[in-house]
């Protein structure tokens, strides 16, 4: 499991249970682990994916600075039950506490194969599974992280035995592995192995079985896996050049089809949410099923998000939003006169250190943002006569009479 700073006592012995040693690679059998193997729950009851149960050790606890020790994988499927362990050559040395704990020395993973020799056979069997461990998402970002480093993407799906736990017994003080040995007579075959370890969360999941309604085990299995596949060919590169701060953004499906648009003080956060996040409604789900590409505007605040929502909902019209109603504004709006000499400009700068935009309107028009008013008022020369925006008017009749402050472009002649 993962590593900690203090040696754990086998429950019941009071005394530390070093693991053997082990080759660097297996591939087991039936035999290998006859506890497991014996069970009858091979076509899951709870979950149409295959499953993948895993266990990794590592020389610390940082992702980027830290290297993976040893792996173990438990992987249920149509074929039934398969497990797969190697030590790992991390390239950097393992700090003394952490051999004391595991048992892995420098001097067993020291002719061990590198992450890169193994990440091929890895990837193949846990892509498409269900990727289950114990505080999930300390195993995924070690994984992530390596497999990037050979070049492979790595966004399993996955479920945390951890909040599993808590959810299904909410009246149980402690959630952790050795909890969980002593609360459900779980048979550790080792302590801090990555094989062994993965093990016994598959001994838990067979628990669940018979300790809970398979309808409530379904229904917390749902809400406490996280969805980490991202739409389409969205990368999580790409989602971390999402603006970090207000804007807004258009999510499109198959064929470019317009799906839904919306806004946000925290863009990157709520695509995340959105698309991955393990709370989201049943809508949500539907919606994050069928997006294939994002679009975002970044807007350093709300206004200029609330202006760019409403513009893109008026021109694609996507599915998921509701139809905007019959604007009673239309009508006051057409006999308004504009209000200025040209197109104006209002200053926005979002609390999280973006770059600083200028919104531009001419004639309750939204043109867009601009880096500098040089730049904005070449924007509005640019702009060819367009039609009404009833919510452009609307939202800046609301805000001028909250004091919003305007800048004239007159006095900015495009540069040539």
């Amino acid at each position: 499991m993962r590593n900690r700073n203090r040696r754990e006592p086998t429950p019941g012995t009071g005394k530390i249970a070093w693991p053997p040693v082990c080759p660097p690679v297996h591939t087991h059998d039936s035999a290998a682990f006859p506890s497991v193997m014996s069970d009858s729950h091979l076509s899951d009851p709870a979950r149409e994916l295959p499953l993948a149960f895993v266990d990794l050790e590592t020389t610390g606890g940082s992702a980027a600075e830290h290297r993976i020790t040893e792996i173990g994988v438990v992987e249920i499927g149509p074929l039934g039950v398969s497990t797969w362990t190697s030590l790992v050559n991390p390239g950097q040395p393992i700090p003394p506490f952490i051999q004391q704990l595991t048992g892995i020395t420098d001097a067993m993973v020291r002719d061990a194969p590198p992450f890169a020799a193994l990440a091929s056979t890895l990837f193949e069997r846990l892509d498409g599974k269900l990727f289950v461990a114990h505080n999930a998402s300390f195993d995924r970002g070690f994984l992530h992280a390596e497999f990037e480093r050979v070049g492979l993407v790595f966004n399993p799906d996955f479920l945390c035995t951890v909040r599993l736990s808590r959810a299904l017994f909410p009246r149980e003080a402690r959630h952790g592995l050795d909890a969980l040995i002593a609360r459900h007579g779980l048979v550790p075959a080792a302590r801090h192995r990555a094989l062994a370890d993965a093990d016994l969360l598959w001994q838990f999941w067979r628990q669940l079985h018979d300790l809970v309604p398979l309808e409530r085990l379904r229904e917390q299995i749902a809400r406490t896996t996280r969805h980490f596949r991202l739409a389409g060919d969205l990368t999580e590169a790409q989602l971390d050049t999402a603006p970090a701060g207000c804007g807004a953004y258009a999510l499109f499906g198959e064929d470019g089809a317009p799906l839904y648009v919306g806004r946000s003080v925290r863009v990157r956060q709520r695509l995340r949410a959105l698309l991955t996040g393990e709370r989201r409604s049943s809508k949500e789900m539907r919606l994050a099923q069928q997006v294939r590409r994002v679009e975002w505007r970044e807007t350093g605040n709300e206004l200029g998000a609330m202006l760019a929502e409403a513009q893109w909902i008026a021109r694609l019209r996507p599915a998921f939003n509701r139809r905007p109603a019959a604007d009673d504004a239309r009508a006051d709006a057409c006999a308004a006169p504009w209000p200025f000499d040209g197109a104006v400009v209002f200053d926005a700068q979002g609390e999280h250190g973006e770059r600083r935009l200028f919104h531009v309107i001419d004639r309750w028009r939204y043109l867009g943002t601009a880096e500098s008013l040089d730049a904005a008022a070449r924007l509005a020369a640019a702009d060819a006569a367009g039609p009404f925006e009833p919510s452009t008017y609307r939202l800046l009749q609301t805000h001028l009479a909250r004091g919003l402050q305007l800048i004239s472009l007159g006095a900015f002649a495009p540069a040539e």
